[in-house]
């Protein structure tokens, strides 16, 4: 699994940005797949119905291969692919950007408009909550009673997160290291309980990680 940088999901985050009269509004926002980039495009769409244009761009996939943008009726490549390359300077995927214009009656030029949409999606996602969606691998620890002081403060000193923990005759840790970290890890167990441990790797998650 490749981590990657995206917007915080179960937020639209906005910024607001005018210019000779025109008015922007950029929406951001967290999305998985194609159906879910479309169906926040067409919200805000229909929430801006009155709006001149309301133009797009999303990213998608670990790899940030799929890419889309629409124009929605300013002159060619003025709106939609400023709005993605910012995106893309950003280095986020699974994101999704729309940028509502109002016109104010001054025409800005091609090259206005570019740097219009660019700035009203940087705006945006300098509002946004970014993180990155890290792999951590599951660790299963079990020990005695005897040695979870000295473990804790260990997990606490490396800021090792612990995902639950079960108290019954021995004490069981499920942890969250990065792939990395695995094996150091074990050693340092080693070393703390004078080996009385056992451990089980358990699958991988990805998280994420505020930027």
């Amino acid at each position: 699994m490749t981590n990657f940088r995206t917007i915080a999901d179960g937020e639209i985050f906005s910024a607001a940005y005018e210019v000779n009269k025109s008015k922007f509004l950029a929406h951001v926002r967290h999305v998985d797949d194609e159906i879910s980039a479309r169906e926040f495009v067409q919200m805000i769409r229909k929430k801006y119905f009155d709006a001149t244009h309301n133009c797009s761009a999303w990213i998608l996939g670990e790899r940030g291969d799929k890419q889309k943008s629409n124009d929605d009726g300013e002159p060619g490549g003025t709106a939609g692919n400023p709005i993605l390359e910012t995106i893309k300077k950003n280095s986020l995927t699974n994101c999704a950007v729309v940028v509502t214009r109002y016109f104010g009656g001054i025409k800005l030029g091609a090259g206005g408009l570019i740097r219009a949409y660019s700035h009203t999606a940087a705006l945006g996602i300098s509002a946004s909550k970014i993180v990155e969606m890290v792999t951590f691998r599951k660790i299963s620890l079990t020990l005695e009673y005897n040695f979870l002081a000295t473990v804790e403060n260990f997990l606490r000193q490396k800021k090792i997160r612990v995902a639950n923990t079960d108290y019954a005759d021995v004490v069981t840790l499920e942890l969250l290291l990065l792939p990395n970290e695995v094996e150091s890890f074990l050693v340092d167990m080693n070393d703390l309980t004078a080996a009385n441990f056992l451990c089980e790797e358990l699958d991988e998650i990805i998280l994420p990680v505020e930027v």
